[in-house]
């Protein structure tokens, strides 16, 4: 008898989002939110043939997705054995970043002098984690990290910026399961979001960048650490 994944069955409610003229750029996209989302792990087997049902669609339509998603580096694919979400190795994490130090201070950097309605995503993402935290919802406070890193880049309001960090932060929900305990990992950083909020909204822009530094720097090396230790 064949399990039927839990991840496959909320794909398949969720393509009420795609219509007969969806393109496998709206697949990608569901399967990057499932990916982002903490939904899909590293080392799922993704079945072209059961997702295309799912999301009824074409093979063909589902094949040209998951190009789509090995050039973003989210999938990779192995020959005769097929597609996998993919595991972010511990050479990629100082690439990754390099590129969110340039995008995510230059966007605090830049929101200086900007109105203070501009900082209501990032205000929302951190009131999301806190609510997740309260209910030890940890898979759930790793998805309003993302969200919290994707306001802030918003700040931009950039949609080339956003459509890389937004590319970036998939890739790095695959480097946060890497962490052996969920709640060890995202707990400190609750505390050091609210901060980097309440700092940007009493207008403090270039301590939130000295901040948001630190903070990555911590990050990156935490992170560093957990992949050594696993070798």
């Amino acid at each position: 008898m064949t399990v039927r994944e839990p991840w496959l069955d909320e794909i398949a409610a969720a393509r009420h989002g795609l219509d007969r003229s969806s393109t496998a750029a709206r697949v990608a996209d569901l399967l990057r939110a499932q990916i982002t989302d903490g939904r899909l792990v590293p080392g799922t087997r993704l079945p072209d043939k059961e997702l295309a049902k799912a999301m009824d669609v074409s093979r063909n339509t589902m094949r040209e997705a998951f190009q789509m998603l090995v050039k973003e580096r989210l999938l990779v694919h192995e020959f005769n054995r097929g597609t996998f979400v993919r595991r972010v190795p511990a050479d990629d994490l100082a690439d990754l970043y390099r590129v969110r130090r340039l995008l995510e201070c230059e966007a605090v950097r830049g929101a200086a002098g900007g109105p203070p309605a501009t900082l209501g995503r990032v205000e929302a993402a951190v009131l999301a984690g806190e609510r997740a935290a309260a209910a030890e919802d940890w898979k759930d406070v790793g998805t309003a990290d993302i969200l919290f890193h994707k306001a802030i880049v918003a700040l931009m309001d950039s949609p080339r910026a956003y459509e890389v960090i937004e590319h970036l932060l998939a890739e790095m929900r695959l480097v946060f399961h890497e962490m052996g305990s969920p709640r060890e990992f995202h707990e400190p950083y609750l505390a050091r979001n609210r901060r980097l909020y309440d700092l940007m909204a009493r207008g403090d822009f270039a301590e939130a960048e000295r901040e948001l530094r630190s903070y990555l720097d911590d990050a990156e090396e935490q992170l560093t650490k957990a992949y050594r230790e696993k070798a």
